[in-house]
């Protein structure tokens, strides 16, 4: 028998997404326990969140996640709508949806060349990075900022869109349909990334549900849930989009069984294409009028008192069900918040669980594929 030994991965490690550590107990190539580490990140959002008066967590929430921000100020504002009775403009929903399924895309592009990366294909976490700077440039036209955009606000959203945003997202979108093909030939018909990637780092379908595994990683598993679909929220339920999910994955040959890396990947590439449609829907079917409630205009914000009472609402992330537990006093503050965060779950419960017994080499791809926020696990 071999001498168990200790390995750490992380904080500041590419095998982990952020500022996180698994700290792991291997026997030869083949690990025996691992236990995920936080602590490095901003942390304590919801307590936090209690201290502040309702405009003021707008900014603190799309800190829980960075790659994907817009869907923390969405499930957030979405509660407080719900509290004050609110019903946002027509616009502001299509405006909302831009701005999510744009989120989406910056986040796949970084998921997908993450995962291809820690395989050694380089090129790619190079390419997605590249590439979702184009999308970065546009958020920074429209909300004056590239990452936490503090664009989507209780009531609908901050500001109308400028006057050239459509032909902005067209030509980036164009140039990212594109792109796809030249993706596909560098990652999904790899071989290197074939033979790493299917069979590995199974999640098992009977336990994904029980798990609390959600969003890509749980369609991967077979199961077609889509917040987006189940709830719609914003202008989801004006417009045609499929939910890629195992056995359907279109143009992609199944090779596995479902529930690997190379499924997971393999849905991140076609939501993608399915983002960009639905943009592309929204964009052209978006109607004119306000943008925000007339009771979120101008000096008001400050003066707030929601009503008593409490408010669930979830938002489908490109990570999974990002979900807002939201009470009132009937004051200008929240008694108290609660952030149901998928990375919660794949990043502890799930990758803590199936790496036993998993080779070395496969850990910090599987972790990658799982797309884990550290900042969702810190809140």
């Amino acid at each position: 028998m071999m001498k168990e030994y200790e390995l750490f991965i992380g904080p500041n490690h590419p095998g982990v997404t952020g500022n996180m550590s698994y700290h792991l107990w291997a026997e030869g190539d083949k690990i025996t326990r691992a236990e995920t580490r936080v602590g490095y990140l901003h942390r304590g959002f919801e307590k936090l969140m209690e201290k502040r008066i309702w405009m003021q967590n707008v900014p603190l929430v799309c800190r829980i996640c960075v790659p994907e921000p817009d869907v923390n100020e969405a499930a957030y504002s979405m509660a407080v709508e719900d509290l004050m009775g609110w019903e946002i403009p027509e616009r502001a929903k299509y405006i909302r949806t831009i701005i999510l399924e744009m989120a989406r895309l910056s986040a796949h592009l970084l998921a997908v060349g993450g995962v291809a990366a820690a395989l050694g294909i380089y090129t790619a976490a190079q390419w997605g990075i590249g590439d979702r700077d184009y999308l970065l440039d546009i958020f920074e036209q429209i909300t004056g900022a590239r990452v936490y955009h503090i664009y989507i606000w209780p009531g609908g959203v901050r500001w109308d869109l400028p006057k050239n945003a459509k032909e902005l997202i067209l030509k980036v979108l164009d140039y990212l349909e594109k792109r796809m093909p030249l993706y596909d030939d560098l990652i999904m018909h790899n071989k290197v990334f074939l033979r790493r990637s299917v069979g590995v780092g199974i999640v098992p379908k009977d336990k994904a549900i029980e798990w609390g595994v959600t969003g890509p990683n749980l369609r991967a598993a077979g199961y077609q849930l889509d917040f987006r679909r189940l709830e719609p929220y914003a202008a989801y339920d004006k417009i045609d989009f499929e939910v890629p999910y195992y056995p359907k994955l279109g143009d992609y040959e199944v090779l596995s069984d479902g529930s690997d890396i190379y499924t997971r990947t393999a849905i991140r590439m076609l939501e993608m294409q399915q983002s960009i449609r639905i943009i592309r829907q929204a964009l052209k079917d978006m109607p004119e009028g306000d943008v925000l409630v007339k009771e979120n205009k101008a000096n008001k914000w400050f003066g707030w008192k929601v009503p008593a009472g409490y408010a669930y609402s979830r938002v489908e992330s490109s990570k999974g069900e990002f979900g807002y537990f939201v009470v009132s006093d009937g004051g200008k503050k929240p008694v108290r918040v609660h952030v149901r965060g998928p990375s919660y779950t794949h990043g502890i419960n799930v990758m803590e669980t199936i790496a036993r017994g998993m080779n070395i080499a496969d850990f910090s791809p599987t972790a990658i594929s799982l797309d884990v926020c550290p900042p969702d696990i810190e809140r």
